[in-house]
Protein backbone atom coordinates (compact mmCIF):
# COMPACT_ATOMS: atom_id res chain seq x y z
CA UNK A 1 0.00 0.00 0.00
CA UNK A 2 2.93 2.33 0.61
CA UNK A 3 3.93 2.14 -3.06
CA UNK A 4 0.44 3.10 -4.18
CA UNK A 5 0.38 6.02 -1.75
CA UNK A 6 3.78 7.22 -2.97
CA UNK A 7 2.64 6.86 -6.59
CA UNK A 8 -0.57 8.77 -5.80
CA UNK A 9 1.40 11.63 -4.25
CA UNK A 10 3.73 11.81 -7.26
CA UNK A 11 0.75 11.77 -9.64
CA UNK A 12 -1.04 14.50 -7.69
CA UNK A 13 2.11 16.66 -7.67
CA UNK A 14 2.48 16.04 -11.41
CA UNK A 15 -1.13 17.10 -11.99
CA UNK A 16 -0.76 20.25 -9.91
CA UNK A 17 2.42 21.22 -11.78
CA UNK A 18 0.69 20.71 -15.12
CA UNK A 19 -2.27 22.85 -14.09
CA UNK A 20 0.04 25.50 -12.61
CA UNK A 21 1.83 25.72 -15.97
CA UNK A 22 -1.21 27.46 -17.40
CA UNK A 23 -1.17 30.10 -14.69
CA UNK A 24 2.58 30.61 -15.12
CA UNK A 25 2.14 31.84 -18.68
CA UNK A 26 -1.27 33.44 -18.33
CA UNK A 27 0.31 36.93 -17.94
CA UNK A 28 2.04 36.44 -21.31
CA UNK A 29 -1.30 35.71 -22.96
CA UNK A 30 -2.64 38.87 -21.35
CA UNK A 31 0.09 40.99 -22.91
CA UNK A 32 3.12 40.91 -20.56
CA UNK A 33 6.56 40.40 -22.06
CA UNK A 34 7.69 36.77 -21.93
CA UNK A 35 11.14 37.74 -20.68
CA UNK A 36 9.55 39.19 -17.54
CA UNK A 37 7.91 35.89 -16.58
CA UNK A 38 9.71 32.82 -17.87
CA UNK A 39 13.33 32.14 -18.89
CA UNK A 40 12.20 30.21 -21.99
CA UNK A 41 9.75 30.57 -24.81
CA UNK A 42 6.22 29.84 -23.64
CA UNK A 43 4.60 26.73 -25.09
CA UNK A 44 1.79 26.92 -27.59
CA UNK A 45 -1.69 27.47 -26.11
CA UNK A 46 -2.92 24.04 -27.22
CA UNK A 47 -0.07 22.38 -25.32
CA UNK A 48 -0.97 24.30 -22.19
CA UNK A 49 -4.66 23.48 -22.51
CA UNK A 50 -3.77 19.84 -23.05
CA UNK A 51 -1.55 20.01 -19.98
CA UNK A 52 -4.41 21.32 -17.89
CA UNK A 53 -6.68 18.52 -19.11
CA UNK A 54 -4.04 15.91 -18.33
CA UNK A 55 -3.37 17.61 -15.00
CA UNK A 56 -7.02 17.22 -14.02
CA UNK A 57 -6.99 13.58 -15.15
CA UNK A 58 -3.87 13.00 -13.04
CA UNK A 59 -5.47 14.64 -10.01
CA UNK A 60 -8.55 12.44 -10.36
CA UNK A 61 -6.38 9.32 -10.73
CA UNK A 62 -4.13 10.28 -7.81
CA UNK A 63 -7.04 10.93 -5.46
CA UNK A 64 -8.64 7.66 -6.58
CA UNK A 65 -5.38 5.83 -5.82
CA UNK A 66 -5.34 7.32 -2.33
CA UNK A 67 -8.87 5.93 -1.91
CA UNK A 68 -7.64 2.50 -3.11
CA UNK A 69 -9.80 2.35 -6.26
CA UNK A 70 -8.93 -0.08 -9.05
CA UNK A 71 -10.19 2.23 -11.78
CA UNK A 72 -7.75 4.86 -10.51
CA UNK A 73 -4.86 2.42 -10.88
CA UNK A 74 -5.78 1.83 -14.53
CA UNK A 75 -6.42 5.53 -15.21
CA UNK A 76 -3.12 6.53 -13.62
CA UNK A 77 -1.16 3.82 -15.41
CA UNK A 78 -2.60 4.90 -18.77
CA UNK A 79 -1.88 8.55 -17.97
CA UNK A 80 1.74 7.77 -17.03
CA UNK A 81 2.27 5.61 -20.11
CA UNK A 82 0.94 8.34 -22.41
CA UNK A 83 3.11 10.92 -20.68
CA UNK A 84 6.18 8.74 -21.22
CA UNK A 85 5.30 8.27 -24.89
CA UNK A 86 4.79 11.98 -25.51
CA UNK A 87 7.83 13.40 -23.73
CA UNK A 88 9.70 14.29 -26.90
CA UNK A 89 6.77 16.25 -28.33
CA UNK A 90 6.81 18.82 -25.53
CA UNK A 91 10.46 19.30 -24.60
CA UNK A 92 11.71 20.75 -22.24
CA UNK A 93 8.48 20.21 -20.29
CA UNK A 94 8.48 16.53 -21.24
CA UNK A 95 11.42 15.93 -18.93
CA UNK A 96 9.11 16.41 -15.95
CA UNK A 97 6.67 13.94 -17.51
CA UNK A 98 9.47 11.43 -17.99
CA UNK A 99 10.72 11.62 -14.42
CA UNK A 100 7.41 11.83 -12.59
CA UNK A 101 5.42 9.57 -14.90
CA UNK A 102 8.09 6.87 -14.96
CA UNK A 103 8.54 6.92 -11.19
CA UNK A 104 4.80 6.71 -10.53
CA UNK A 105 4.31 3.93 -13.10
CA UNK A 106 7.15 1.86 -11.63
CA UNK A 107 5.70 2.26 -8.14
CA UNK A 108 2.23 1.22 -9.31
CA UNK A 109 3.49 -1.81 -11.22
CA UNK A 110 5.74 -3.05 -8.43
CA UNK A 111 2.97 -2.40 -5.91
CA UNK A 112 0.45 -4.37 -7.94
CA UNK A 113 2.61 -7.27 -9.08
CA UNK A 114 5.09 -7.37 -6.20
CA UNK A 115 7.38 -10.40 -6.29
CA UNK A 116 5.17 -12.48 -8.58
CA UNK A 117 7.06 -14.33 -11.29
CA UNK A 118 6.12 -14.31 -14.95
CA UNK A 119 5.99 -18.09 -15.07
CA UNK A 120 5.52 -20.06 -11.86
Amino acid sequence: MKKFKAAAIIIIIHGVIEIAGLFAVLPIWLGAEAADWVPFAPPAPEILIGGVIWGVIRLIGGVGLLKNRKWALVLSAISCAIAMAAIFDVLPFGLMDAVLGSAALMLMLTGYFGQKKIVE
